[in-house]
């Protein structure tokens, strides 16, 4: 396996981070689904506005890096289970922003610690050196994707359905 000229798709560092994703997400997933009742992608958001709320919509899709028809749905659908809702921005009274409601903080205060114990459980094979060389190369790697989307001009979008 070689990371550094990969041969097979097992060897592309996106679809590595991706099956690591998928695996130790799952066990993400199945306590939001199983004892909370809230998708992986609304726990996200939940604990996205639990550190920077109230935001807009728009900074809200640039941190959770999801398109904001997207944010609207799961707004939409963090507001019917009362755990998110729109408040006035203090400094602009036109402007709305998105903010926990005190059910999804209490959401969040009891999810966070369990999303810290898989967190921790999934890291427990690193040592602390290893751990602070991957917290390092996973910025520095996040920093050079970032400037490569910045840099990168793009077709136009291609029809999904049409191929």
């Amino acid at each position: 396996m070689s990371i550094a000229s990969p041969a097979t798709v097992d060897e592309i560092l996106n679809y590595r981070l991706n099956v690591l994703l998928a695996q130790s997400g799952a066990l993400t997933t199945r306590w939001c689904e199983g004892r909370f009742g809230i998708t992986r992608r609304e726990w996200r958001i939940i604990a996205l506005l639990a550190v920077d709320g109230p935001i807009s919509m728009g900074r809200l899709s640039q941190r959770a890096s999801l398109e904001p028809d997207r944010i609207s749905r799961l707004f939409s659908s963090l507001k019917e289970k009362h755990l998110v809702d729109r408040v006035s921005d203090t400094r602009d009274r036109r402007r709305s922003l998105v903010d926990l409601t005190s059910r999804g903080r209490s959401l969040y205060d009891e999810l966070f610690p369990i999303s810290v114990g898989i967190h921790q459980s999934i890291l427990s094979d690193l040592t602390v050196s290893e751990m602070l060389t991957l917290d390092s190369l996973l910025s520095r790697l996040t920093d050079r994707a970032r400037i490569l989307n910045e840099q990168t001009i793009m077709a136009p979008k291609a029809s999904r359905r049409n191929g």
